[in-house]
């Protein structure tokens, strides 16, 4: 999936830019020497950071005072000799730290996701938290931060460990009858554990599984979108929420067309504000699909909020979750003929009122939204699919008055070996290149 696999890679692990330091990691079987070419009889004790000057190996010329650490095999992420370099930060430090290791022989630049690749090789992480820290280094909330923290802690994997040791369990106890069929109490052994493992196997899938849809939706964010009729303030809404202009504002009808999207932090849950077209009927080709496009986020949405300016333009009708909101509260005591008629929430978007009880509420709903009751380790489409394929090979065995155990053997062996695709053990050649792409260079 990678280049030459024996190579020794490094990479800039820290963001690039101005900050007081710059780390860089190396990683494979010419680490030691490289170590040798930039700090000449210089000592690295494993596992100890030490204070080295670091030179260009061509000219001897000094780089920068650098705080090394060396981690011997097997004792580091990447299971392979390995060293960080923490050096001053900024441009000109790291530009000569690289320019200098890519000189030295036998070294390279790492690909994204490279360094997790040779640990996943290495057995120092599974699948499962390979996909927990890709999720860890996206995540832009504290609810995402817990969730992604727990999962590249090995989460998943320890239920899907737990899962899969009932199932071995019970392949074992169905080895001995067929092993012992002769045998006067053989029977005995098997049929009520066979059914009884299912059953403790099924009950954890289906815990797992509960807390599935609540996790992938923390990872994309609880969707809201804006509704409602042409000029009621959807966007000047939009921009008051994200504080910045994200959308065009105009007096005149049918400025948004296509959905404009601002990710939020609620109460520590990520929400997506979506700012749609004003439903209307139109003769225009383009404003009918920028219709189109916000009835179809609004049927889809977690929550749609329908705003009315109280001049009878539109009738709220979208399906889905909906709270009402009347806009343009400030012009409502300027005079009669507006009314705020059946709106739970008044706001005006130019002063300011009403808008933090009107995220108060979202965020309320977001929390239960995304709030599962048992701990969520079911992140990704991937790992569901695993845990329903072992669920409906498990599921006769449950509800069978009499267990064949010749195929009640093939049901747990299928089950366990959807256990082992989540973390990785078998079959995930073809979402491997998926998965570690999403890391970065230097993970």
């Amino acid at each position: 999936m990678f280049a030459n696999e024996e190579d020794t890679i490094f990479a800039q692990a820290s963001g690039v830019g101005k900050a007081a330091v710059a780390v860089f990691r190396v990683s494979g079987p010419a680490c030691a020497a490289a170590l040798e070419a930039l700090a000449p009889g210089a000592i690295f004790p494993d596992r100890t950071a030490v204070l080295r000057t670091l030179r260009n190996p061509a000219s001897g010329e000094p780089l920068d005072r650098a705080l090394v650490t060396r981690f011997a095999a097997p004792r580091s992420f990447t299971g392979e000799e390995m060293a960080e370099l923490h050096v001053t930060g900024g441009r000109a430090v790291p530009a000569a730290v690289a320019g200098a290791l890519t000189k030295l022989a036998g070294l390279r630049l790492a690909e994204p996701g490279e360094f997790a690749w040779r640990a996943f090789l290495n057995g120092k992480i599974d699948l499962s938290e390979v996909e927990g820290l890709a999720d860890l280094v996206e995540a832009e909330t504290e609810a995402q931060r817990r969730q992604a923290q727990r999962i590249a802690g090995g989460a998943l994997r320890r239920e899907c460990d737990a899962i899969r040791g009932l199932l071995i369990d019970a392949m074992a106890a169905i080895e001995a009858q067929l092993d012992f069929s002769d045998v006067e109490d053989a029977e005995g052994l098997t049929s009520e554990s066979v059914r009884d493992a299912a059953r403790r196997a099924v009950a954890r899938i289906d815990r797992a599984l509960a807390g599935a849809r609540s996790a992938e939706r923390l990872r994309s964010g609880f969707v809201v979108v804006i509704a409602g009729p042409p000029n009621v303030g959807k966007s000047t809404l939009m921009n008051a929420i994200a504080g910045r202009d994200v959308a065009i504002t105009s007096p005149f009808a049918g400025t948004t067309r296509d959905p404009i999207e601002v990710a939020l932090d609620l109460e520590g849950y990520p929400v997506v504000l979506v700012d749609t077209a004003g439903i209307r009927d139109s003769d225009d080709p383009v404003e009918r699909e920028g219709v189109r496009r916000a009835q179809e986020r609004a049927a889809h949405a977690d929550l749609t909020l329908w705003l009315d300016d109280g001049c009878g333009t539109g009738d709220g009708a979208v399906a889905g979750p909906t709270l009402k909101v009347r806009s343009k509260a400030d012009l409502a005591r300027q005079g009669p003929g507006v009314s705020t008629g059946d709106a739970e929430f008044a706001i005006s978007a130019k002063t300011g009122e009403g808008i933090d009880a009107l995220l108060a509420a979202i965020a309320e709903r977001a929390v239960e939204g995304l709030w599962s009751a048992e701990p969520a380790v079911l992140t990704l489409a991937r790992h569901r699919e695993a845990f329903s394929s072992a669920r409906r090979l498990l599921a006769p065995l449950v509800s069978a008055d009499l267990i064949e155990v010749e195929l009640a053997a093939e049901e747990f062996r299928g089950a366990a070996a959807a256990m082992d695709r989540v973390v990785g053990r078998i079959g995930v050649e073809d979402v491997l290149g998926q998965i570690f792409s999403r890391l970065c260079v230097g993970k």
